[in-house]
């Protein structure tokens, strides 16, 4: 099986470095995904591979053979690059282009024979542009002509494959057909794949391996779910994630955060509590922060989706241990949490025994005079598992006084309203005659009333 070994390379550009130190080795049926900023090293790297870009220090070793002691044609029978940009002058025609991957197999003025057709006919099928030999590479459109690049670089037969940004000019179809092409490539042939991504989720659903660069460094090297994580990728792109595995492929994926610009962004002086889970919670955690809104969350067992969206928003949460009922302890937290808020919100989340104490927490807010918010765009009899005692408490809860609401505009909506009428409470607030806050204990709904009247 091709090892290649990477040992300790330092690379320059005149007398800027570009790499300092990397220090890797993979192995056949690898496939590496190499990633970081832009001006991190990874074309540098991959060009350092190819022979193109010769190491001040370090080795770069291909079974124990310094890449750099190789003949060209032999050096190209053993790895094939494709390169970021392709510059094609003449106008040869697309198998013509994949032909010239014969190139090192063939002697001086050795013309290719049946063979050398068959290996470019099978390259260029796999890449899906055998429909494409006889046209001029220059009349292609960009994804086709990566296309017949990469189909050249198969005509090679290498044991090493490097590609910079290999879907750069493809379209999601192809790029899907390319990266399923390259993974069973690795997989069968044993090939070792070396590509530069700057796409977070097609490098984690095609590589086992990752290289994550910062500043010409390795910053983390490995599996790939060990290496994309979301505390790696804030240190090295300054970029807020969450991180997941998906349920069908099994592979992890990665959703950015985007922040909100600091002039745009509005600070309010009013909090909402959440009760959310199992997803119902994340849009509407993001859209809340964005606004401005002070958010805290729970209770939320540790792996649901909303806990992991909280904890990527840096959102206070009330937890609870992975599939397990909602303790005394953590309800407790949960009441003493949303005494503290402005509104309460809850989402439409299945409700099992094991969270039922959510509802609870949510009457106990309206019965301390703290306006509840319900959204409702699932019906709670399609996420009731508790025979009907949760759709009993959400009766309970609308006798109470909790809105129940259609859609996430209506509550922004209702909640500027109520934030609006809270800065009346405050403004009037010393205008209140004494005996009506003694006897009202200050309490906002009678101030509100108070505000209504006058």
């Amino acid at each position: 099986m091709v090892v290649l070994n990477v040992d300790g390379i330092d690379c320059y550009y005149g007398s800027v470095k570009i790499l300092e130190n990397v220090h890797f080795s993979v192995k056949g049926g690898d496939f590496v995904g190499i990633l970081g900023p832009n001006g991190s090293g990874k074309t540098t790297l991959i060009r350092s591979i190819s022979r193109t870009l010769k190491p001040h220090r370090g080795v770069i070793l291909l079974d124990d053979v310094d890449v750099y002691s190789l003949k060209s044609a032999e050096a190209a029978r053993r790895m094939a690059v494709v390169p970021q940009d392709t510059g094609i002058v003449f106008n040869f025609t697309a198998l013509d282009i994949v032909l010239m991957g014969r190139n090192p197999h063939l002697g001086r003025f050795q013309m290719e024979n049946e063979r050398d057709m068959a290996i470019a006919r099978k390259a260029m099928k796999l890449t899906n542009t055998w429909h494409l030999a006889n046209r001029p590479v220059n009349e292609l459109s960009g994804g086709e002509r990566q296309r017949v690049i990469i189909a050249r670089a198969l005509a090679q037969e290498p044991k090493v494959l490097l590609l910079d940004e290999p879907t750069v000019h493809l379209d999601i179809n192809n790029q899907l057909e390319i990266m399923d092409l390259l993974k069973e490539l690795c997989t069968k042939k044993k090939l070792i794949v070396l590509a530069v991504f700057h796409n977070f989720n097609l490098a984690a659903r095609y590589c086992n391996l990752a290289i994550l660069l910062k500043k010409g460094k390795i910053f983390s090297a490995g599996k790939i779910d060990t290496v994309l994580t979301t505390e790696n990728i804030q240190n090295v792109f300054h970029v807020d994630t969450i991180v997941k595995r998906h349920p069908l492929t099994n592979s992890i994926y990665i959703m950015p955060i985007s922040k909100p610009k600091a002039l745009s962004r509005r600070f309010r002086n009013f909090s909402v509590h959440l009760i959310c889970g199992a997803g119902t919670g994340t849009a509407l955690m993001k859209i809340l922060v964005d606004k401005g809104y002070n958010v805290t969350a729970g209770v939320l067992n540790v792996l649901d989706t909303d806990y992991e969206t909280a904890q990527s928003l840096k959102i206070p949460i009330i937890s609870e241990a992975p599939f397990s009922p909602i303790t005394e302890e953590a309800h407790r937290a949960n009441l003493e949490m949303t005494s503290k808020a402005s509104a309460v919100v809850l989402t439409a989340f299945c409700v099992g025994y094991g969270n039922l104490r959510n509802l609870e927490a949510a009457e106990m807010a309206l019965e301390k005079g703290i306006p509840v918010f319900i959204l409702e765009d699932k019906p709670i009899e399609q996420r009731d598992f508790t025979k009907g005692k949760a759709k009993k408490q959400m009766i309970e809860l609308k006798s109470k006084g909790a809105v129940f609401v259609k859609s996430q505009n209506e509550l922004l909506s209702l909640l500027n309203i109520l934030e609006d009428k809270l800065k009346m409470v405050k403004e009037v607030s010393t205008k209140v005659p004494s005996h009506l806050k003694a006897e009202t204990n200050s309490n906002e709904s009678d101030v509100m009333n108070y505000v209504k009247n006058t």
